[in-house]
C-alpha cells in the first residue's frame, strides 16, 4: 500500500511539472509571430480573462494540494497493519467544527470566484464605446468570415485589419457579431474571449490590441463539415499601416485590359452570382467579396496561402483544398481557367 501510494504521488508531481513546462514553453520569447496562447494576452479583454484564469487556477490548485495532502495523510496514517487483525478502526461521530469548516469554506470560495468572474464579465461586455473606436460588423458564414466596416465603406473577408491601440491614444475596435446561417463562435485567444454568433441574435465584443502583428484564431463552435478550416487572421497594424490599408480597400478594382478575357469568363459564369467585385456587375453576397482578393495572404478562410497554384486549384476543384465547402467546382476549360486566374490576380 505504501509503495503504491508513493508511486502515485510521484506520477502526479511529474504530471504537474510537465504541464507547467508546457505552459512556460508556449509563452512568446520575443518572437513577432502570435499564436493562440491565452496566457500571452495582447489586449485588455484578453488580459482580464488571462488574469482571472490564473486566479482560478491558483485557488483550485491550493484546493487540490490541500485535499491531496489530507488523502495522502489518511492513507498512510490509517493504513491496515498486521497487528490490527482485521479489527474495525475507532469510529468518530459528529464534529461541529469540521462540519462548519467544510460548509463555510467552500461557500466563501464559490462567492469569491463568482464575484471575480462577474467583475470581468461586466468589464468586457458592458464597456462603453468611445467616439474614436473602429466599428466592424462580423458575419459568420459556412465556412468563412465576412468583415464590414460601416463607417469606412469597406467589405472584406477572412482577414481582419484593425489598428494598434496606444494606451495614450486608445483606439479600440468594437465588433458586432452576426450569423448568416448557423451558430459560429469568434475566438482570437490573445485578443479577446470567445463569443458566439447566433442567427437573429446579435452579439458584440471589443479588443484594444497593444502590439502589432498577426493574431490567429478560428470558429470555436461546430458549424458543419468544414468548421475546422474556418480560420481567422487578425492583422494589428500601426496607425499609418491601417490608414494605408483603408485607402487601398476604398478603391475600386483596377480594370486591366490585358485580362479582359478573364473578366468576361468571370461575369458570364456563376461566379458573379456569389461574389462581388466593386465597379463591375458582379454583386453576389453568398461568397466573399473579391474586390481586393490579392491583398489577402490566404484564401478559403485561411485553408491555403494565396498563391497562383492554390488559387487555380481552388477555382478548379475547391474540395481538393477544403472538402465539403459550399463553393462548386466551376468545370472551366484550361483556357478559361487560366484567364479567370489571371483576372483574379489583378484584384489588388
Amino acid at each position: 500500500m505504501k509503495s503504491s501510494t508513493l508511486r502515485f504521488l510521484a506520477q502526479t508531481m511529474l504530471l504537474l511539472f510537465w504541464s507547467a513546462m508546457a505552459v512556460w514553453a508556449s509563452e512568446p520569447k520575443g518572437s513577432s509571430s502570435h499564436g493562440t496562447n491565452i496566457f500571452a494576452p495582447a489586449s485588455t479583454p484578453a488580459k482580464s480573462i488571462a488574469d482571472l484564469s490564473v486566479f482560478v487556477l491558483v485557488i483550485t490548485g491550493i484546493i487540490f494540494v490541500v485535499v491531496f495532502v489530507l488523502i495522502l495523510y489518511s492513507v498512510v496514517k490509517f493504513r491496515a497493519r498486521a497487528m490490527d487483525a482485521g479489527r474495525e478502526p475507532a469510529q468518530v461521530y459528529g464534529s461541529t467544527q469540521i462540519e462548519l469548516a467544510w460548509t463555510i469554506i467552500p461557500i466563501l470560495i464559490v462567492v469569491v470566484l463568482f464575484l471575480a468572474t462577474a467583475r470581468v464579465i461586466h468589464a468586457t461586455q458592458d464597456a462603453p464605446e468611445p467616439a474614436g473606436a473602429v466599428d466592424v460588423t462580423v458575419i459568420g458564414h459556412q465556412y468563412w468570415w465576412e468583415f464590414r466596416y460601416p463607417k469606412l465603406g469597406i467589405v472584406t473577408a477572412n482577414e481582419l485589419h484593425i489598428p494598434v491601440s496606444d494606451p495614450s491614444h486608445p483606439t479600440p475596435t468594437f465588433l458586432q457579431l452576426l450569423s448568416a446561417d448557423t451558430d459560429h463562435s469568434f475566438w482570437v485567444p490573445e485578443l479577446a474571449g470567445k463569443t458566439d454568433l447566433i442567427p437573429n441574435h446579435p452579439n458584440r465584443m471589443w479588443m484594444d490590441p497593444q502590439r502589432t502583428g498577426i493574431f490567429l484564431g478560428q470558429c470555436a463552435q461546430y458549424c458543419g463539415v468544414q468548421h475546422a478550416k474556418m480560420l481567422l487572421r487578425v492583422s494589428v497594424d500601426t496607425p499609418a499601416e491601417f490608414a494605408d490599408w483603408v485607402r487601398g480597400q476604398q478603391q475600386s478594382s483596377v480594370q486591366d485590359a490585358s485580362v479582359e478575357t478573364g473578366r468576361r469568363v468571370f461575369e458570364s459564369n456563376a461566379c458573379m452570382n456569389c461574389h462581388a467585385v466593386a465597379g463591375t456587375p458582379a454583386d453576389g453576397h453568398f461568397g466573399p467579396d473579391l474586390t481586393h482578393l490579392m491583398s489577402r495572404a490566404t484564401i478559403a478562410a485561411g485553408a491555403a496561402e494565396n498563391t497562383h497554384d492554390n488559387l487555380r486549384l481552388w477555382i478548379q476543384n475547391p474540395s481538393a483544398i477544403k472538402p465539403g465547402s459550399l463553393m462548386p467546382a466551376m468545370q472551366l476549360s484550361d483556357a478559361d481557367l487560366n484567364a479567370v486566374v489571371g483576372y483574379m490576380e489583378t484584384l489588388n
